[in-house]
């Protein structure tokens, strides 16, 4: 439950997603590694709410890899709770909460991925599009400034879109259905001299 989210171990401890697809594809291919998988991803979540509970569910597990991904939950609220200003996430706050993130971790751990937000949407005018990349743009510049390794998920799906409609991944343009996680996997382990030829 949402009281302790670290999902890992058998059944749908790790989730269902694109963390799932990686935990399988590195189970698959590399079977004499023991790489232990942790999601602490809740659903809902923006940079604000992540932030509250980092330090128990990421510094704390003492992780040797940490993988961002945060941020479209801070601009859908924009659009979905409009009179709620409390919900509204600028991305000057949004720079802040996850600088914050990166620097409570990064003089710890091997590395840092950051993952961009996206929609599942190819039309750059689109207004919720449109919006989602300055938050995109402000993961990218702070992966530049860290160091960080960059999967940049927002082009990764605005080139699929050119074969497909976000519809056959997305009804609502944010939660992928499993071809949609295998994408995103794929696109994450591209980034970590992962053999798909094996």
């Amino acid at each position: 439950g949402s009281t302790n989210p670290v999902g890992e171990g058998l059944f749908d401890g790790v989730g269902r997603g694109y963390v799932r697809v990686i935990e399988n594809m590195l189970a698959v291919y590399y079977p004499e590694l023991k790489i232990r998988v942790t999601n602490s991803g809740i659903s809902g979540n923006t940079s604000v709410t992540l932030l509250e509970r980092y330090d128990r569910d990421v510094v704390e597990l003492k992780p040797d890899w940490v993988s961002i991904c945060i941020g479209i939950n801070d601009v859908w609220r924009q659009f979905d709770c409009p009179a709620m200003p409390e919900k509204n996430i600028t991305p000057e706050q949004y720079r802040k909460n996850v600088e914050e993130m990166i620097l409570r971790v990064k003089d710890t751990v091997k590395g840092i991925f950051i993952l961009s937000p996206y929609i599942i949407e190819p039309n750059r005018e689109d207004p919720m599009r449109k919006r989602m990349d300055e938050y995109t743009a402000v993961s990218k510049e702070l992966a530049e400034k860290y160091g960080c390794i960059f999967v940049d998920f927002q082009k990764m799906y605005e080139d699929y879109c050119e074969y497909r409609h976000p519809c056959f991944i997305a009804w609502d343009r944010i939660h992928p259905n499993q071809i949609g996680a295998t994408l995103m996997a794929r696109e994450f382990l591209k980034k970590c001299d992962f053999d798909f030829s094996k």
